[in-house]
């Protein structure tokens, strides 16, 4: 059937990419570290990561929790990063396709063969990844519109965020299927009227298979 009247907003952080809690291996590889040096598992065990938890609970903001982050792992690899964009380059820029979930790609394939349109909605995107990480990924080209609070500065959930989203589609919000790993994220989108689905990074494919059925349904 034809949905040209739906789109699929995803955010990228988690949502496209692989977190860095599922990469600690690749990233102690790349920065020399001891393997078993990085301990923080984020939603992955929460319990082990208090300052994911604080997160959560809206005591500070991910960019903060990756910033305390950042400066930790700068410490251990002898460095003296202060943006998390270099702490990503190293630990991932060699090859960055490597992170992208391929359950992402299928779900792209499938949502623009059933006629829908893709966005991306990010508050971090090149401010945690660098201006030039997207260039080294070929299918961030069939999204037709990128939102990056990086320069607009309207980080999710202003409603802001979302709208402008929607107006670059020149779509409706509730025409938008918006996908975020992000509990605030996802609650801010419900207020301005998208489908949503509260993306699990422990359950990719199933995220995935709910936002399709969302977007793919009569």
């Amino acid at each position: 059937m034809s949905v040209k009247t739906r789109a699929l907003v995803l955010d990228f952080g988690g949502v496209i990419s692989r977190t860095l809690f599922e990469t600690h291996e690749m990233t102690e590889q790349a920065l020399g570290l001891a393997p078993g040096s990085l301990t923080w598992q984020g939603p992955f065990d929460p319990a082990g990561d208090p300052l994911w938890v604080a997160m959560q609970n809206n005591e500070l903001t991910e960019r903060e929790y990756w910033q305390q982050r950042t400066l930790e792992v700068s410490e251990l690899a002898g460095e003296r990063w202060e943006e998390m964009s270099q702490f990503v380059i190293a630990a991932r820029g060699a090859n960055p396709a490597l992170i992208i979930r391929s359950e992402a790609l299928d779900a792209m394939v499938k949502a623009q063969a059933g006629g829908a349109r893709l966005a991306i909605l990010s508050n971090e995107l090149d401010l945690f990844y660098g201006a030039g990480f997207r260039d080294k990924l070929p299918f961030m080209k069939q999204f037709e519109v990128i939102i990056d609070a990086t320069y607009t500065k309207i980080l999710k959930p202003d409603p802001r965020a979302y709208h402008s989203c929607a107006d670059a589609l020149g779509m409706a919000c509730k025409d938008c299927v918006f996908v975020d790993d992000q509990l605030r994220n996802i609650i801010g989108a419900q207020e301005v009227g998208m489908q949503t689905v509260h993306f699990d990074v422990q359950n990719p494919g199933q995220s995935y298979e709910q936002a399709l059925s969302l977007l793919l349904s009569d």
